[in-house]
This record gives structure tokens, sequence and C-alpha cells, in this order.
């Protein structure tokens, strides 16, 4: 890890002395700031003769995980005629820690190849991508997505009104994914380039991910049921061998961080899934039980959870994938709910190395309803 992170702190000085400016469709751009239109014309007029970026703008910053922010552009009449877009969401690894953390994960290469090989034949609700790159040496990356702000009804958080029919619809779209990567041939072939959960688990490690794991959890005693707090010192070992497990079971292409703020109400409705870092071969059981757990309020997952569950496998089963038995699939359930705890406890309390990464009421909350959940399932007596 020390070489890569080297490789990467070496790239990125290179860059900022040279601050070059992308001006052709295969230059990377180094920051929002040296995006030209010359760039943005080669982009998004490639296949429009005669249409022309005239100007851009910059929407404001909005750092995370990822270094996230809109792009506006202004065309001549054959770009207007054609209806090109208006406006592109942007996510890359422009910043230092971006890249080191997302390029030694994995989860720039696993999002930029999800979005140029998987997301163009897959039918789920998802953003539609512009132009997907990463430059291997030092992990410099730019995914430009169509922008939703528009066509979506929702963009969720914690406090977004989840009916029983989206929680029906976030099953279809995950029942969709997971049984289509099983059967279709074309899609089986590719996610065979990504990394799989335990690959990307290991190497987050490296970050001070369990450290962090452990504070987080002593953190958050105050939202965490007291039966379960109690056994505190049970839930990194369990955690540790659920990752084992998952990566035991069969695998299809998994988004592995849906918790609700990845969620959009779509225009028509249907629930649509973005934010694809951490994609990757897993189980299809995290997706299924982080989706169910963070989505819905303690009181509705218990009153839909095996209702949900139980229509998940009917979607999984009718789009390709194996057919499995609920009993079964609960017990999936439970174990992995560990794994997808994990990615909340290190959000209250970040390693140095990572990035911070969501608000403290929202991170709080999740950590609430999967801690319940834990303590509702046994989670931690699962044989």
């Amino acid at each position: 890890m020390t070489t890569i992170v080297e490789r990467i702190k070496a790239a990125y000085e290179n860059d900022q002395v040279s601050n070059r400016i992308a001006q052709t469709a295969d230059e990377l751009p180094i920051s929002f700031e040296t995006v030209t239109d010359e760039w943005l014309t080669a982009v998004l007029c490639a296949r429009t003769p005669g249409a022309k970026v005239l100007s851009h703008t910059l929407g404001p910053k909005d750092n995370g995980s990822s270094n996230r922010r809109k792009i506006y552009m202004e065309y001549n009449q054959a770009g207007l005629d054609a209806g090109l877009p208006k406006a592109v969401f942007c996510k890359a690894t422009h910043d230092l820690a971006n890249r080191v953390v997302l390029g030694v994960s994995g989860g720039a290469l696993g999002e930029v190849t999800f979005y140029r090989q998987i997301r163009p034949i897959l039918d789920i609700e998802a953003p539609v991508p512009y132009y997907a790159h990463l430059d291997p040496d030092s992990f410099n990356s730019l995914i430009m997505l169509g922008d939703l702000t528009d066509e979506a009804q929702e963009f969720c958080n914690h406090n977004t009104n989840m009916t029983e029919a989206r929680a029906m619809s976030q099953m279809r779209q995950l029942g969709k994914l997971h049984g289509a990567c099983y059967s279709d041939p074309v899609l089986r072939e590719r996610i065979q380039k990504f990394a799989t959960f335990r690959e990307f688990w290991n190497r987050s490690l490296a970050f001070g991910f369990r450290e962090g794991c452990l504070e987080g959890f002593k953190a958050a005693e105050e939202v965490i049921p007291p039966r379960l707090f109690k056994r505190e010192a049970e839930i990194w070992p369990a955690t540790e061998q659920s990752i084992i497990a998952l990566d035991s079971l069969p695998h299809t292409l998994a988004h592995n961080d849906v918790h609700l703020k990845n969620w959009y109400v779509a225009g028509n409705g249907e629930m649509g899934l973005g934010d694809w870092q951490c994609c990757g071969r897993a189980h299809w059981g995290r997706d299924l039980i982080y989706t169910m757990t963070t989505a819905l309020t303690v009181e509705n997952r218990r009153k839909w959870q095996k209702d949900l569950i139980t229509y998940y496998l009917e979607e999984l089963a009718a789009h390709g994938g194996p057919r499995v038995d609920y009993d079964t699939a609960f017990t999936y359930c439970r174990q992995q709910l560990l794994g997808a705890l994990a990615y909340w406890t290190i959000t209250l309390c970040p390693s140095p190395d990572i990035p911070d990464m969501q608000p403290r009421d929202i991170t709080l909350e999740f950590i609430r309803r999967l801690t319940v959940a834990m303590d509702d399932m046994d989670t931690l007596d699962v044989k």
C-alpha cells in the first residue's frame, strides 16, 4: 500500500504543478477549474455534427467521499436543436484524500467500470453516464452523469417518507440488478472485472477502518439498544466472520452501499439507485438487508420485513437469479447487518485518512435503525 500511496501523491503533486487544461476528449481534467468549453464540446457534442459548447459555469462544491459538482452548459443552435444536456452532475477524485481512499480501495475503478461497461446494458433505474474515465497511475477520475434535478421527484435522506410501495420498488430494482448479473452471460463476464466485497473490505482496513468502527460504535451508545451495546466486544469479531461468510456465497454484482441517501424517487415513481463507488462482486444478502434497514423506520421495517424479503426473492428469481427460500434468505440478512453497520460507525468516527462523508444526525439515525434491527433479529447469535 505504501508504494501505491507514494505513487498517487507524486502524480497529484505533478498535476498541481502542471495545472494542465483539458481540451480534447482523450485528456482527463485534473480539476473542475481546468475543464474547458473545447473539452466539453469534444465529450458532449461528438455525435452531433456542428454542435458546440459556447460557455459553461460550475455549480457549488460538494466534497465528501468524492468531489461532486455540477457543470452547466450553453450551446450553439445545433446543440440546442439536438437537445444536448444543459447540465451534468459530476463525481471526481481530484483531491488527494479522495484519490488515495478511492484509488487504493478500488472504489474509483469500480464506479468508472460500472458506468462504462455495466450501466449501458442494465435495465434498472440509475443515472445515465456521458463520460467516465480513470487514470490508473494517479487515480484521478471523472464521471459525468445526467442531471436528475428536474426529473427526479425527490433525492432521499433519513426524513424521506418511505411508503410500502416505494420499499417494494427498491426490491424490484435490486431483484433486476442481482438477477440479471446472474443470468446474462455478457454481464456475468463483465462483472468478473470487479473486486469482491471482501477484497474491497480488506483494502479499507489500511485506512484505520477497524479502529474507526470500534470508536464509532462506542460513540453511538445513545442510539444503540442497551442489550446489544453490552455485547460490544463481540461486534468486530462477528463482523469479520460475516465478511468471510459473504465471500463464500455465490456472487452477483452488488451495489454494497445502498443506504437511503443513495436512492432517489424517479419521475415515474420508481426508486432509483446512484453512487456506485462501492459496487463489486458479492452476495445479494448485503444489499437486501442494508437497503431495508436504512430506508425504513424501525416500525415500518418490522411490519413489512417479511413481505419485502419475500417479494425480493420473487423478483430475484424472475430476473434469472436463484430460487431461495425465506428462512435461508433471512439468515443471510441477519448476518449481513454487521457489515452494513460498519459503514456507519466508521462514518461517525472517520480515521484521519478517510474524508468526512455524512452529517452526524443522518449517521446516528442509520446506526440506530441498523442496531435495532440487529437486536430484533439476534444477529450476534446467528450460527
